[in-house]
């Protein structure tokens, strides 16, 4: 139900009609008095209308004017389509897991067929063994000699106390 202010607000802009207006202007108490508010009101507005005209803009006013109602419509329609307010991520986490799903099926492939270790039964070409170790006692007099292996861990230190010089024929080829 309206109040007395929006009946009389729409009764001074002409937009009460039929039972309405009947009922409004019924109960008015001073008619006459209303009636001439109502012409003042009009003749107000017809002058401030006749006098009170927006200026005109300027190109760059004009074109700031335009892209602001551009946004606002676009707003707007946002709103209505039920679109929300901040842009749709880049990498939303749907996408991040299909990629780090997808990142770690390419490394375990390529961990299997790359790096995969070889049998046992094949020697490494690096792999020399030491047949026979021994000090010539005139060069070295005092030198002994001590091998260690360990065929578990495929090494052998050979240990060398003692010993002057290293002889010719001993040099790496």
């Amino acid at each position: 139900m309206k109040t007395f202010e929006e009946k009389w607000t729409a009764w001074l802009d002409d937009e009460l009609t039929g039972d309405e207006l009947a009922e409004f202007e019924a109960s008015l108490p001073d008619k006459a008095a209303a009636a001439a508010e109502k012409r003042d009101a009009h003749k107000l507005g017809a002058f401030l209308k006749e006098q009170l005209q927006g200026r005109a803009m300027g190109n760059e006013e004009f074109f700031h004017h335009q892209l602001r109602e551009r946004i606002e419509r676009d707003a707007r329609a946002g709103v209505a389509e039920g679109k929300a307010d901040s842009p749709r991520a880049w990498w939303p986490i749907g996408r991040l897991v299909w990629v780090g799903a997808t990142s770690l099926a390419i490394f375990c492939v390529c961990t299997f067929f790359v790096m995969r270790e070889r049998g046992p039964a094949e020697q490494s070409q690096y792999l020399s063994q030491i047949l026979t170790a021994r000090v010539d006692p005139v060069v070295s007099p005092n030198a002994t000699i001590s091998m260690f292996e360990s065929k578990k861990d495929r090494v052998t230190v050979l240990w060398v106390d003692g010993l002057q010089s290293l002889p010719s024929e001993y040099a790496t080829k």
